[in-house]
């Protein structure tokens, strides 16, 4: 391979051998300022606990022998990951209050074991609120958005958002923190109409790749104010292992990373709470304070189940 100069370098080069650290260090940076506010906060010990409590849940109740298939767990693990988040947060149905003006206990706990009693954050209500986009579930905390989305277990790091749903392509379409315009599509797309340097070697638009998106959803971009961010989530039912992970999205048409930056929210701990200190239910009323900083406690393991899933669809 012939060694270019520094005379013979083009100036486009010149100026990414410039650029890309800076990028590279405004990454790093709101990764450490978003992944350490949403830790204080317990956001990220919510989305954990909730994730967790669904799996479970779905791996108890998933049999074969009663017609359950992987397209059925894939469903049920959303449907009640969706209803944790909701719980955990106070969101929905959660957030009505009873005459006393405290949560609804009886709803809060319903179904949920002694395990999920007993490790769930009390977080306080209004932290997080509810906030979808586009039909996609989504939760806001301050200027963080977050959507979630499955994945095949073990390809977390290629996840190809182009099989994914339009609003999750589009989240994933965001510029990085350092390339900052007024919308997503401002400079990419003219009339609407993708690019043929962004389609996939070979293809051609289709449903999962629309060759013009949707003017309904460049209306939407503009509105897209605050960072958007992905939880993905994997389950691999015939050991029990998954994945759950927090980040910033990265268009991967033509393969590649999936992410700007992510975070193992598996190592993030969870509260640890002996047998004889499980809180009655009434105590749940009135849920502690947001801590100013993280606990540092012992991880609990994850659990494993038995069963069989390959995670697929647009979700």
């Amino acid at each position: 391979m012939t060694r270019l100069e520094r005379g013979d370098t083009p100036p486009r080069f010149i100026f990414a051998h410039h650029l890309l650290p800076v990028v590279y260090l405004g990454l790093m940076g709101e990764q450490q300022d978003v992944i350490e506010a949403l830790t204080a906060a317990g956001v990220l010990t919510g989305i954990r606990w909730a994730y967790e409590s669904a799996t479970r849940r779905s791996l108890e109740i998933y049999s074969e022998a009663d017609g359950h298939d992987s397209a059925w767990l894939g469903h049920t693990r959303f449907t009640l990951f969706r209803d944790r988040l909701d719980r955990v947060f106070s969101c929905e149905r959660y957030a009505v209050p009873t005459a006393d003006g405290r949560l609804d206990v009886d709803v809060l706990c319903a179904e949920l074991s002694e395990r999920d009693l007993a490790t769930m954050p009390r977080l306080a209500p209004g932290l997080v609120r509810r906030a979808d986009l586009r039909g996609s579930a989504g939760w806001a905390y301050r200027r963080h958005w977050f959507l979630i989305s499955s994945a095949e277990f073990g390809r977390l790091e290629t996840l190809p958002w182009q099989e994914k749903s339009v609003t999750k392509q589009l989240v994933a379409m965001q510029p990085s923190p350092d390339l900052r315009q007024p919308s997503l599509f401002e400079d990419l797309l003219t009339d609407g109409v993708l690019p043929d340097e962004f389609l996939p070697d070979g293809a051609r638009p289709g449903p999962a790749l629309p060759g013009r998106l949707d003017p309904l959803l460049l209306a939407a971009d503009r509105e897209l104010k605050v960072p958007t961010f992905i939880v993905a989530h994997t389950l691999d039912a015939a050991t029990g292992e998954f994945e759950l992970t927090f980040g910033r999205p990265l268009l991967n048409l033509r393969g590649g990373p999936a992410w700007y930056w992510r975070e193992d929210l598996l190592k993030v701990p969870l509260p640890v709470v002996r047998r004889t200190e499980v809180p009655a239910a009434a105590e749940i009323d009135n849920p502690s304070e947001v801590p100013d900083a993280p606990v540092r406690l012992r991880i609990i393991d994850g659990g494993r189940s038995n069963g069989r899933e390959r995670d697929g669809g647009r979700a």
